[in-house]
């Protein structure tokens, strides 16, 4: 890649060595001005042209060449077309010798213009023939940067001046300032008082002063001592008429304009002696340029201060009142208080001001003092006061000139020098927020006092753009340069015209283009602006490299083509069109406002293009593609386009980019995706190339095809995603099988591998310091396999990073995701800003302060969202995630309204949490808004492996929904806050396909948890032609699988994620009479060959299942429960991450011949009890880990509440007993235990039994004590014996947040909270035999706050 990157800087020198238009032989040309002139240069000739000329057409060919001459002089040339046909040459500048002028290549005409169109190249163009040589070099210039400092809206960044002195600055001083900048040029002191020479000196400075400067004097302290006639007369003589009255110690002020004494303001007041301030203030309005104005305010002053004194309390309110006359205190304390005090306060002893006490005061006076009289007061006495006064000091000199700056313009503070950056020039800066429409054109000013990296731009911003790095991440605002001296535009109408896209835009959209031909002798343009250019209609563009095939040195181009230091912009079809071409170098280029995807590689085959140091921003939609239209626009191109189509716009079309990649092996580099109506970098795949490239690759390449570089790049500001890896298009016409139009969005899956040979090893794609932020669906959707992330950074996205498995079953491929070293915020402190259209805005963040937000008010924020995998989550660090009551936030979320499966191999590690409660940390969901009911399999069967205990605290342990009881088991804890339970166990999967019928629903049951079935309703939809189940179990276990309708004839279990030797036993209803077979079979991913590897024999005996081999097995037919058990075993070792076995997935069919007209295959009824297990738990769960390894003040409670009787022949005995982190308090009595624990550290405070006689009477005791608890206690209660169920006692429960309806039963175990609202966790079992309840309670105890 550093060859890559050095090729521009490296060899440019080598193109030219010196000025094109200072070439020997070239022959002047001025063809004048008419647009019937048609052109042409060939035959060797020649010719430089030296002034503006219009002419309808110009052809360069057969040797013919034409420079542009670099004069002092604008250039603008007006043509319909210039062609540089074979031999031909065109050259503007080189890179040796950049074009310094100004020159504007302008083409006009109309889309319906009766001149015959080029068949090529259409109409409007510059086009590169082949043979043709395309040499453009403008100036050098900054592309693009970023802001380094916030710009606030409606701000300047302009800094005031201000000056100011005191003691020991005596005497006169002056400042210099320039009346067209109010910049101090410079300034001075001259000390008057001491000395005759410094007033000559002050009188020759005056004079040498340029006659236009502003001259602003004050006097500091004293300075009429010294001061001569000759100073008095040169002061005078700007306008002064006051200056030869100073006396000792007088202020003075003064403002003039030199040469103008009408201009003069001037101010001069008298010293009023030590304790008595005195001053002279001046100010003036001047006017500077582009509409902004200064003023200067000069002040000369004796300033007195004031201080209070201490607080004096006399008298008291004993006797007739209280008295704190100010006479009575200065004979009392005579050094202590000043004779003229400023001002007077009164107040109680105990602090309460007088006029907050209701007294009724007789005086009080600053002159006379305080006095309240008892017989004023209805309650007959006053409050005892003490009062203070405030006294002045000495008065002390102060002088300043300050000069404020009213501009209607802004400073932008850049991150790097702003090189050939000028006044005049057009920049924009970029949204940093969700909107992308909040990007903002300014025009550049003058600015002599901008430091190498400021510049100052006309007018205020209307919105706020981030300069900096905010919570880690790196928000700053691009600055993007639209203007150069080499400007190519198109000539538009006022209005759009005749034309398709005219339904969509009011705007004509017929501009320019320039295309490249293939076979082109060389094309390298740099330091050009594009305006206007593109069309809307197929293969307009306004770069456009066109079935080039190589580009570089492969093809034998040296140096190799580039566009670098493009200024693209307000344009109506893309930015740079990569088509059937390779090696590119596309270089510092700014694509901004533009329709349809900005950087587009067209069809497939375009490989080893280099996009280094690009910026893409304002990509709306256009009409070309489907994945170019919005929705309206999709709907109406395509609605009817093939009989009985209708268009799905979020599924076939909606897809505009700014960076759109049909070809991974391509670079990205140091580039920005600062904001489309949909997405800022999508890798698109085509299974076959399409269009003119037809042929040039095999069937699905593309999607194993390495990754290029992919370094260093950023998105915001996008509706759909920063960045999305996923989908192809579909590369067949509209039929009666597929109604879809050509290149609609279609599903693809990527897998790269060396060579793009799927038998070759993987290569996992890179992505390598990513930023994501304000994008408003998700940071980075990628689906593939392997996608590794490494050092990104997420922040402020509806959901950060979406990973979907590239594997798509039963085409596994072993592949695995991972994003490691990364950071992700869930709400920054770029908070945005209201605005008018704005309606998602809503509090947020840990202040809970207003902010721009996603989607919805309500819109549950997730930073890594988990849905299918396997991935594996490392080494990063999730910040300001916060949920609140109404918005589910969390750190770790999944896939909302899921069909479709999720692993037990998808791990996490080393996670690090800051400013995320504890409670925020995983959200598993619940029903509600954007949950909907939470039904689709994919909600209920989602898991994940806590490798280390980084984000549960439990090392090892696997995080399952709370309901899913086929991976439950007796010591599974639950998480009420995030819905989840905290688990052990070896898990895997099955993938149960059925046929005949497809349209039912399939009920699994564990046979340790009869009453816990777990209903899936399958993955498809219901008119597939099979159905597909994926649930996720714990293994050497036993289930039974049943169904909502008769039994499917065809049943295949896949095994996935089985190691060898894994197993589970399964009994598959069906209805009595059915015949089988059932044999098993291993299916090969790569060659889609299925091979039989045995059959199942019926056996009589149920236990002769466990004995069965791969060749031959075994199954059970048990017709009076209905229940056909097998034993469904992996024989085959597993690749590391493959969901199946390195031969193949191992599966078990069963065909069935089903009796007709047979009933709803339901064996519940039957199965259980008689086949129901006891609870085993297998893997023993991990230790909590100590509160002392912990990395943050947070942490789980782990309690355990477990009321049960036993029975042993007919002695029956109760037990109970409540354990905190391991510490087991048993209950003596019974009656109810109370076990109170300080929410605020998770400390015992206090357990007490109160039998049942208390609890049959009036429960004042029990009572009592739950009143006295302090709020934010933790109150955990269980029973013993047999309870007294009903009475006044329960309503103790009530306050502790059980719910009303709750009908007590003998045993009861119940998690309480004593405080002013109720946490998720409160929670009570009641059962007559055992009720139990295992949880882990986040502490310290805080409320959510409501949204």
């Amino acid at each position: 890649m550093k060859v890559a990157a050095l090729l521009l800087v490296a060899l440019l020198p080598l193109l030219h060595a010196v000025c094109p238009d200072k070439e020997p032989g070239l022959q002047a040309w001025t063809p004048g001005h008419s647009q019937d002139h048609r052109v042409t240069i060939g035959y060797g000739r020649k010719v430089v042209l030296t002034s503006s000329a219009t002419v309808h057409s110009i052809e360069i060919l057969d040797g013919g060449k034409l420079v542009i001459a670099d004069t002092s002089r604008p250039i603008l040339l007006r043509a319909k077309h210039i062609l540089i046909g074979n031999r031909g040459a065109l050259h503007i500048g080189s890179p040796a010798c950049p074009y310094k002028g100004n020159l504007t290549i302008s083409l006009f005409g109309r889309s319906d213009d009766r001149d015959t169109e080029h068949s090529y190249f259409g109409r409007k163009y510059v086009g590169v023939g082949t043979g043709g040589t395309l040499e453009i070099h403008g100036e050098k210039k900054l592309s693009w940067t970023f802001l380094n400092k916030t710009l606030h809206p409606g701000v300047s960044d302009e800094n005031s001046y201000l000056f100011q002195r005191g003691w020991g600055n005596r005497g006169i001083i002056i400042h210099v300032i320039d009346p067209m900048t109010g910049v101090v040029l410079h300034d001075d002191r001259f000390d008057t008082y001491r000395s005759k020479d410094e007033s000559r000196r002050l009188a020759q400075y005056v004079d040498a002063v340029e006659t236009g400067m502003i001259l602003a004097m004050v006097v500091n302290d004293e300075g009429s001592n010294n001061l001569e006639d000759t100073a008095k007369k040169s002061v005078s003589r700007l306008g002064s008429q006051q200056l030869h009255r100073l006396g000792f110690r007088h202020p003075w002020s003064f403002i003039a304009v030199k040469g103008d004494p009408s201009s003069a303001v001037e101010d001069h007041a008298v010293y009023q002696g030590t304790k008595a301030s005195s001053e002279a203030r001046s100010s003036r309005v001047f006017q500077s340029g582009y509409g902004e104005h200064f003023t200067i305010t000069t002040s000369s002053q004796w300033m007195q201060e004031a201080e209070w004194t201490e607080w004096f309390d006399r008298d008291d309110e004993r006797g007739s009142g209280d008295w704190e006359k100010l006479a009575d205190l200065h004979k009392a304390y005579p050094d202590r208080l000043c004779s003229n005090p400023l001002d007077i306060q009164a107040e109680t002893l105990d602090g309460v001001p007088s006029n907050q006490t209701g007294d009724v005061l007789h005086r009080n006076d600053k002159d006379y003092g305080f006095v309240c009289l008892n017989k004023d007061q209805t309650h007959g006495l006053c409050r005892n006061y003490r009062v203070r006064f405030l006294c002045g000091k000495l008065v002390r000199p102060h002088a300043s000139i300050s000069i404020d700056t009213v501009s209607n313009s802004t400073v932008l503070q850049l991150a790097e020098q702003a090189v050939g950056w000028q006044a005049g020039d057009r920049v924009v800066v970029a949204s940093t927020d969700y909107s992308m429409h909040q990007a903002e054109e300014f025009t550049l000013l003058p600015c002599p006092t901008c430091s190498p990296t400021q510049v100052k731009a006309q007018g205020k911003a209307e919105f706020l753009h981030m300069g900096e790095e905010v919570d880690g991440v790196d928000m700053r605002a691009e600055v993007g340069l639209l203007s150069r001296n080499i400007l190519l535009r198109g000539e538009m109408e006022p209005g759009c015209y005749d034309n398709e896209a005219c339904k969509f835009f009011d705007f004509d959209t017929f501009g320019g283009h320039l295309k490249v031909e293939r076979g082109f002798k060389a094309v390298h343009v740099s330091g050009m602006e594009l305006q206007h250019m593109g069309q809307q209609s197929m293969g307009h563009y306004p770069v456009h490299f066109h079935m080039n095939g190589d580009v570089d040195e492969r093809g034998g181009y040296d140096p190799p083509t580039f566009v670098s230091d493009l200024s693209i912009h307000h344009t109506f079809s893309r930015c740079v069109t990569i088509h059937g071409s390779n090696g590119l170098l596309v270089k510092d280029v700014v694509g901004y406002d533009a329709l349809g995807h900005c950087f587009f590689t067209e069809d497939g085959p375009e490989e080893r293009n280099t996009f280094d140091h690009c910026l893409g921003l304002m990509v709306r939609a256009g009409t070309l593609l489907p994945s170019d239209r919005d929705s309206k626009m999709c709907r109406d191109i395509t609605n009817g386009a093939f009989p009985g189509y209708v268009a799905n716009p979020r599924q076939d079309c909606s897809a505009t980019s700014t960076f759109w990649i049909a070809n991974p092996n391509n670079n990205l580099i140091n580039c920005a995706a600062a904001g489309s109506e949909e997405t800022g970098f999508w890798f698109i795949f085509h299974h076959v190339p399409t269009g003119p490239s037809e042929g040039l690759y095999s069937p699905g390449r593309t999607e194993h095809t390495p990754m290029g570089h992919f370094t260093n790049n950023r998105a915001h500001s996008n509706y759909r995603a920063g960045m999305i890896l996923d989908n192809g298009v579909k590369t067949t016409q509209a039929n009666d099988k597929d109604k879809r139009p050509f290149l609609s969005l279609v599903g693809a899956r990527y897998g790269p591998h060396q060579d793009a040979d799927p038998l070759k090893p993987r290569v996992p794609a890179l992505i390598h310091h990513f930023v994501a932020y304000k994008n408003q669906d998700h940071g980075a959707w990628l689906r593939g396999g392997d996608v590794w992330l490494d050092d990104c950074q997420f922040a402020d996205n509806g959901i950060g990073l979406t990973l979907a498995s590239g594997g798509t079953f039963p085409d596994d491929d072993g592949s695995r995701q991972e994003v490691k070293n990364s950071l992700f915020v869930g709400e920054s402190d770029n908070r945005g800003m209201p605005i008018p259209d704005n309606r998602i805005w809503g509090p947020g963040g840990p202040d809970l302060n207003g902010r721009t937000l996603p989607r919805g008010v309500d819109f549950p924020i997730r930073g890594m969202q988990i849905y299918d995998g396997p991935i594996n989550v490392q080494n990063c660090t999730f910040r300001k995630y916060i949920a609140l009551d109404g918005r589910h936030t969390s750190a770790f979320g999944f896939r909302l309204n899921n069909s479709w499966q999720s692993c037990p191999n998808n791990n996490v590690t080393d996670i690090t949490f800051d400013n995320v409660p504890i409670t925020s940390r995983v959200f598993f969901g619940e029903p509600g808004p954007w949950f909907n009911k939470m039904q689709m399999d994919g909600d209920k069967t989602t898991i994940f492996h806590d490798v280390d205990g980084s984000v549960s605290e439990y090392p090892g342990a696997f995080l399952v929904k709370e309901d899913n009881w086929l991976l439950r088991h007796p010591d599974c804890i639950d998480v009420p806050d995030w819905k989840a339970a905290i688990c052990s166990g070896h898990y895997a999967q099955i993938y149960v396909q059925t046929r005949n019928p497809a349209s039912l629903n399939m009920l699994m049951v564990k046979d340790e948890y009869p009453d816990r079935p777990l209903e899936l309703e399958g993955a498809l939809g219901k008119r597939r032609h099979y159905q597909q189940f994926q649930p996720v179990v714990t293994l050497a276990k036993g289930y039974t699988v049943h169904w909502d309708q008769a039994a499917p004839a065809e049943v295949t279990v896949w095994l996935i994620n089985f190691n060898k030797n894994d197993w589970i036993n399964v009994g598959f209803c069906y209805p009595r009479g059915t015949t089988f077979t059932v044999l098993s079979d291993i299916h090969n991913r790569l060659s889609k060959q299925t091979r039989k590897t045995g059959v199942f024999m019926r056996t009589t005996q149920r236990e002769k299942i466990n004995h069965s081999q791969l060749a031959r097995g075994y199954y059970y037919w048990e017709e009076d429960t209905g229940l056909l058990f097998l034993k469904a075993k992996a024989h085959k070792d597993r690749e590391e991450f493959a969901f199946c076995s390195v031969e193949g997935c191992e599966r078990v069919k069963i065909t069935a011949v089903i009796p007709k007209g047979s009933a709803t295959s339901d064996c519940m009824a039957q199965a259980y009890p008689k086949y129901a297990e006891m609870p085993v738990v297998d893997v023993p769960m991990p230790r909590k880990l100590p509160n002392a390894k912990l990395h943050t003040p947070e942490h789980f409670l782990e309690v355990k509440l477990e009321s049960y009787n036993t029975r042993f022949f007919h002695i029956k005995e109760d037990f109970a007993y409540i354990e905190v982190n391991g510490k087991k308090l048993y209950q003596p009595d019974d009656g109810v235990q109370l076990t109170v624990i300080d929410g605020h550290d998770g400390k015992i405070v206090d357990s007490k039994s109160f039998r049942n006689s208390i609890l049959m009477g009036i429960p004042a005791q029990l009572d009592s004590y739950v009143n006295g608890l302090q709020d934010g206690s933790i109150v955990l209660i269980t029973s013993k014996g047999r309870l007294v169920t009903k009475g006044p006692w329960t309503k103790v429960l009530e306050k502790l947040g059980a719910d009303k309806s709750t009908k007590l039963k003998d045993k009861v175990a119940f998690v309480g909270f004593r405080g002013t609202f109720r946490p998720d966790w409160v929670r009570m079992e009641v059962d007559e035999e055992r009720a139990k309840i295992h949880q882990v309670l986040p502490i310290p105890i805080v409320r959510k706050r409501k949204l």
